[in-house]
């Protein structure tokens, strides 16, 4: 169901996509990773934890860290900024760094959204490493239900990391029926396409103009980004900041309720601020 719906295979079942993040970086020796900044923090944490030299490159530096680097780690479309990098381009460095006997690892943990987009479709190739979860468009986060994509020799060494039954009876059931539910998935892009768009723009109306996103959620960089931040949360509306980037992460209101909520907070701001 999972090669159905994603567009390919071979996939393998894993109890989260972060069990697979963890998993990956203990099954090369310590080397040089360059992992996409900002981004899931998840992932330079454990590629550090295991012994690897991790450094941070910006999306106009990933070209040059697949010449340099032994893995090189991004999510696409990237989380918190919505960057969406090349699909050829992607496979041109996998390509490269396969040659050197090294990884390119995609998280696609947003790629619900545009699948058309993903790097699943075509089969397995030398060197790419594509994780996929339904936690995100499908919220079933807590299921702990992901699905790795790569050649047959790496998911076996991952099957045998994660050891035996790592997915749950219940997180398959979800699963099974989440992901052939099409006529579901459908209705659910076209509903949050628009959330997306009006979240963007009520922020453009309140002087927080997106510079980036997806349409789950919506960044952007602000000099005051901290105090932003505060003073949402003071109003029981929390945002993700970003200090290293002055970025604020903003997701989807849950209900129309929570967008009345999310106007008055961005409204009350900028009385404070007169």
């Amino acid at each position: 169901m999972a090669a159905a719906c994603y567009g390919g295979g071979p996939l393998l079942a894993v109890p989260g996509t972060q069990a697979a993040i963890q998993l990956l970086p203990r099954l090369r020796p310590p080397g040089r990773v360059a992992v996409l900044t900002p981004g899931y923090a998840e992932h330079a944490r454990a590629w550090g934890g295991a012994g690897h030299r991790v450094e941070p490159v910006d999306a106009g530096g990933l070209g040059t860290a697949c010449a340099r680097a032994d893995v090189v780690v991004l999510c696409r479309p990237n989380n918190p900024d919505g960057i969406l990098a090349g699909r050829e381009a992607l496979l041109a460095w996998a390509g490269r760094l396969a040659g050197r006997g090294g990884w390119l690892v995609v998280d696609e943990a947003f790629m619900d959204l545009r699948p058309g987009e993903s790097l699943v479709p075509g089969g397995p190739r030398p060197g790419l490493v594509v994780l996929r979860s339904p936690g995100k468009f499908f919220g079933l986060a807590g299921a702990r239900l992901g699905f790795v994509h790569a050649e047959a020799e790496l998911l076996a060494r991952l099957a045998e990391g994660l050891g035996p039954w790592p997915v749950s009876g219940p997180a398959r059931w979800a699963g099974r029926h989440a992901l052939a539910d099409t006529a579901w998935q459908e209705r659910m892009r076209d509903r949050l396409v628009a959330a997306g768009a009006r979240l963007a723009a009520l922020l453009a109306r309140h002087g927080l103009a997106p510079e980036g996103g997806t349409p789950l959620f919506q960044w952007l960089r602000h000099p005051e980004a901290a105090a932003i931040a505060e003073a949402l949360a003071r109003r029981a509306i929390l945002v993700r900041h970003f200090p290293d980037h002055h970025g604020l992460r903003f997701g989807l209101p849950g209900d129309e309720p929570g967008w009345q909520r999310l106007e008055a907070a961005l409204a009350g701001m900028g009385s404070e601020d007169e």
